[in-house]
């Protein structure tokens, strides 16, 4: 038998129910990611759980170029900045977090311990129309699915479950899943704006059939992302699976856009950038990458 295939999200619907949702599970692309960074491990479970929500939401855009960014941030907290973003499968992100300070709060800090008073902005990027759209809500909960849901909530008033959960087992890597299950904001014809009805029998029978997922069936890897939702919802009439959307690390640095970009500053300035061997060091924060460019380099062009 084939394993099932990992680094991928799922879309579905159950019709009769006017729900849609997303299942994610990250694996070989995680590590990659993580791999250029050396976080501890409470960072890494958190930037985890960041790109599995990005995976999540980024997969509901239409356009294969629209991109999902999430950014978590704080002027005072343990994490000042958290950044995951998705593109077409693409995945990328990284954390800035004071690591004295990280230290201090044991191994299993809360999301408050982690940002204080924070915020959550979820921005959709349309290719086709170039529109932006943008909500931002507190980081509340204990969670970043909590503070998600809350956005749902607030922004978009979908009722939503968001489940995400995160294993690391030495010699095996690190894995992160997640599901997204929302109810339709309107159905085809006459239905009820949910804003109007957040207490729908419709929506309370799959939330309460969602929320008894446990985290182990999220990160089993050799349970199939479809075998799951059977699990879930075998006893709906129909449940419509969407071709899977594989996942892969996507860092978008070039040489080439860090020279123009760079090539935009006055020389005065670009001198100023560079080093005493008159090298400009640029780096990438997604993957750590460093770009050494000469600043004479540009006189020459």
């Amino acid at each position: 038998m084939t394993a099932p295939a990992i680094d991928q999200a799922l879309g579905f619907t159950i019709p009769t129910r006017h729900a849609r949702g997303r299942i994610v599970r990250i694996g070989p692309v995680l590590d990659d990611i993580l791999a250029a960074h050396a976080y501890p491990p409470v960072i890494e479970r958190l930037l985890a759980s960041a790109l599995v929500l990005a995976a999540l939401l980024g997969s509901t855009l239409k356009n294969a170029q629209g991109q999902l960014t999430l950014q978590a941030q704080t002027e005072n907290g343990v994490v000042s900045l958290l950044v995951a973003d998705y593109r077409n499968g693409d995945l990328r992100g990284y954390a800035k977090f004071d690591a004295d300070r990280l230290a201090e709060l044991g191994p299993d800090p809360s999301l408050f311990g982690l940002f204080g008073k924070g915020y959550l902005a979820i921005t959709f990027d349309q290719a086709v129309t170039g529109e932006r759209y943008q909500g931002i809500v507190p980081l509340e909960g204990e969670s970043l699915a909590a503070a998600a849901e809350h956005y749902f909530f607030q922004s978009e008033q979908i009722p939503s479950v968001l489940h995400i959960a995160t294993r690391h087992e030495p010699g095996q890597g690190c894995i992160a899943a997640g599901l997204l299950l929302q109810h339709l904001p309107e159905g085809e014809v006459g239905r009820e704006r949910l804003h109007v009805r957040h207490d729908h029998p419709e929506w309370e029978h799959v939330q309460t059939l969602a929320v008894t997922l446990q985290d182990q069936e999220l990160t089993d890897t050799g349970l199939a992302l479809p075998d799951i939702l059977w699990r879930l919802f075998h006893e709906e009439d129909e449940i419509r699976v969407t071709d899977p959307v594989d996942m892969a690390k996507g860092c978008r640095c070039d040489v080439a856009h860090i020279r123009d970009v760079i090539g935009r500053f006055p020389a005065s300035e670009r001198a100023h950038m560079a080093d005493e061997h008159g090298v400009i060091s640029v780096d990438c924060a997604f993957c750590s990458r460093l770009f050494p460019i000469l600043a004479d380099s540009f006189d020459q062009a």
